[in-house]
Parts: C-alpha cells; structure tokens; sequence
C-alpha cells in the first residue's frame, strides 16, 4: 500500500510542478507552514526516532478565479525553503508574523497581515482575564469582520453567488471599516502610553501597532482578505494526517505526500469528485499531451 501511493505521488509531480508555475502568476498569495514528524534515516540507540519537518502551504486566495493550493514538504522552517518556492515572485503575500517570511519583503514582495492573529492576543488576554481593556479591542475587532460578513453576503444571497467585485469590496471598506480601523489605532496609540513595558497588553498593543501598515492594506485592495484564516484551513487535512499517520517515514516520502495532498485539496477547491479525478488523471497521465487539460481547475469529466 504504502509503495502504491508513493508511486501516485511521483505521478502527480509534473501536475503539482505546473500548479506551482501557476501560482507564481499570481498576483495575491496565502502563505503558511506547520510542523510534521519525520522518522530519522539513522536512529541509534537510546535516540528520538522523530526528528521536526514542515510543511508549507502557498495558496491563491478564496474568491481568486483559480483555486489552487501547493504544499512543500521541508525538513525545517528556515527561510530557504521559501525563497526557493516563491523564487523571484513579487506580489502581495498573505501570512502570519513568522520571521521566515521577512527577507521577502525586503525583496519586493509586499507584506498583508492577518488580523485574526492581532484579534486572538487580545482574545487570550481577555479569557485568561489578564485584561480587562481587552474587551475594548475585540469590539472593535468584531465591528471590522461584521463589515466583512456584510460584504460577504452582498455577493453570495444570489443563486450562484455574484462575482466579487474588487472596487466595490474597497468602496464598503473605506465607508465602512476605515473608520473603525482608525478608532482602533488609536485606542491602540491611547492605550499603549498608559501601560508599562511589562504589562500582559502591552505586547498585544505592540504587535498591532508595528504591524499596522501589513494588517490595514487589505481597507485599499479588494482582492485582498482581512486574515490567513483561508490558509489555515488548507492545514486542516495535515493536522488530521498527524494524528493518524503520526510521521512521514522520510523527507521524500514527505514530498511524495505533499504532491497527492496538493493535488487533492486543489480538487477538493474546485468542487470536484475527488476519487472520480484522481481515477481518470493516473489513467491518463502516461500518455496525456497536455497537462494544462488534467488540472483541477480545467479538467472536465470523461462523457
């Protein structure tokens, strides 16, 4: 069993080679990474048989007109490994706070916030009790994503759901959600000179305050989201993958699991039939001439 998928993922490599070029095209990606277990190739004994791989995730973005996500499997979370998949891109990049990701912008690559990840160090302080202000923030946090849901459901009431229209999301956004965006900077600015350096809020303040360029350019480009919430999500089947597999056996059998997983979950965006694809696509593979015609996005069901 476990040679028959490491023969898919070898398969389904070109497929996952040309998803990557694609996404290189882009001018908006998601960008995220998680820890994976992979079993050391020579384990002495007494040692950890386990030593920490990652996997990383770049994806188009949820309303982009090409739903796609790749994963890399790396053997560390160091900043190499994005700079050898993202190479010379040089568009808007959506990820967390990790400093793996910093030398990019520095590159010409432009930094997005995710303002979840602001909204949840003031969520912590609030449920821990550590704060009591907190609850000031995370009303004006909940005020920008009612702006977002409002928008949502502007596009997605009609059968089928509107096209997002990237003007009119950054029209809502500059009625709407800048003026909640700049009360909230400047309950930031108001709070931060009444707290000490010390203070369990003062780091919550500090990480928006430094961040407050990266975490608003979503209010002046509706393509953007407002989080990496979207990229996350595409995490969710190795998290799962963890708790049942447990590892990968080696970093190649890693990489051979990130190309089904990324052919898979790309599928899964494109609403197809996952066992009916992946059936027709190894069967043609060998002898497919084009392979633009078998990827998840353009592949229309045998007749």
């Amino acid at each position: 069993m476990a040679d028959w998928v490491g023969r898919c993922g070898v398969a389904l490599e070109p497929l996952v080679s040309r998803l990557h070029e694609l996404l290189l095209s882009e001018p908006i990606l998601h960008a995220d990474e998680t820890p994976v277990s992979i079993m050391k190739n020579h384990v002495k004994v007494g040692s950890k048989s386990l030593k920490k791989g990652y996997v990383w995730a770049y994806l188009t973005p949820q309303h982009s007109a090409l739903k796609a996500v790749v994963y890399d499997f790396a053997e560390s979370r160091r900043n190499e490994h994005p700079k050898a998949f993202l190479d010379k891109w040089r568009g808007k990049l959506v990820c967390d706070d990790y400093s793996g990701y910093k030398f990019l912008f520095h590159q010409g690559v432009t930094e997005i916030g995710c303002l979840a990840h602001a909204r949840r160090k003031f969520h912590e302080l609030h449920i821990t009790g550590q704060s009591i202000v907190s609850i000031e923030a995370l009303t004006l946090f909940r005020q920008l994503y009612a702006v977002e849901r409002e928008i949502d459901e502007r596009f997605e009431k009609n059968t089928p759901p509107t096209p997002r229209d990237p003007q009119i999301v950054r029209q809502i956004r500059q009625e709407k959600a800048k003026p909640i965006a700049d009360k909230l900077h400047q309950w930031l600015q108001e709070k931060r000179q009444l707290t000490t350096k010390n203070a369990s809020i003062s780091k919550a303040i500090d990480y928006c305050l430094k961040r407050w360029q990266a975490l608003t350019q979503y209010l002046d480009d509706g393509r953007l989201p407002i989080d990496n919430n979207w990229a996350e999500n595409q995490m969710r089947p190795w998290a799962l993958g963890r708790k049942n597999w447990l590892f990968a056996g080696s970093l190649r059998s890693g990489q051979r699991a990130a190309n089904i997983m990324s052919i898979i979950q790309s599928a899964r965006l494109n609403g197809l039939d996952v066992s009916a694809y992946l059936t027709d696509v190894l069967r043609r593979l060998p002898t497919q001439e084009s392979l633009d015609e078998l990827l998840p996005h353009r592949w229309v069901p045998p007749q």
